[in-house]
């Protein structure tokens, strides 16, 4: 009988509800979907899972529409004015306004696809995912650094491991961010539905 109060307290702890992930309120967000369905499509292809871009939307806005940072990047996808410019006048078919979900999006999309061009070294899909969304946040250039510095380590710098491991000589602590904003999205991307 000693087991009895044991027992009940184990009951109870496997009937009480399980902590959902944080990030599953998103899925219950739709009114943006179809815009990143339909640039991820656009720009890399129907096979292409357009909730990578809405996961990236959530680390880097908390999918907020109005959404401004101290440095000035705006909108849900955070694209910096400048850059927004540069886009348009690459591709003509962006002609909205910069804060306009639709183009906001369609503009950190194709972003991400010249970035996706960039890293095309043999390496797995994976750390390409990771190249792109490290460097949409740090900085191509930055990561370029970083490879340089793998190779001086005797690191393979195609590998998302060995920048994670020199990106601090670089970055310094902002590459804390930038490890972390990666494994949000690849986090988010696993809840999102």
């Amino acid at each position: 009988m000693r087991w009895l109060p044991l027992l009940l307290l184990i009951i109870m702890i496997m009937a009480a509800p399980c902590q959902a992930d944080p990030y599953a309120k998103y899925n219950r967000v739709k009114k943006f979907d179809r815009h990143f369905s339909k640039y991820s499509k656009r720009f890399f292809g129907p096979g292409f899972d357009w909730r990578l871009f809405k996961a990236q939307a959530v680390a880097e806005s908390g999918l907020d529409a109005a959404a401004k940072s101290g440095v000035g990047a705006v909108g849900l996808m955070q694209v910096m004015p400048e850059t927004f410019k540069e886009i348009q006048a690459k591709n003509p078919a962006i002609k909205g306004k910069q804060l306009q979900p639709r183009w906001n999006i369609a503009a950190g999309i194709y972003y991400d696809r010249t970035l996706w061009n960039l890293w095309r070294a043999e390496r797995p899909r994976q750390d390409r995912l990771n190249f792109m969304f490290g460097s949409y946040n740090a900085g191509k250039g930055n990561i370029l650094k970083s490879q340089k510095a793998a190779e001086k380590r005797r690191l393979n710098p195609n590998l998302w491991e060995s920048i994670i491991s020199t990106l601090p000589n670089i970055t310094g602590k902002r590459s804390h961010e930038t490890i972390s904003y990666v494994e949000k999205i690849e986090h988010v991307k696993g809840v999102l539905k």
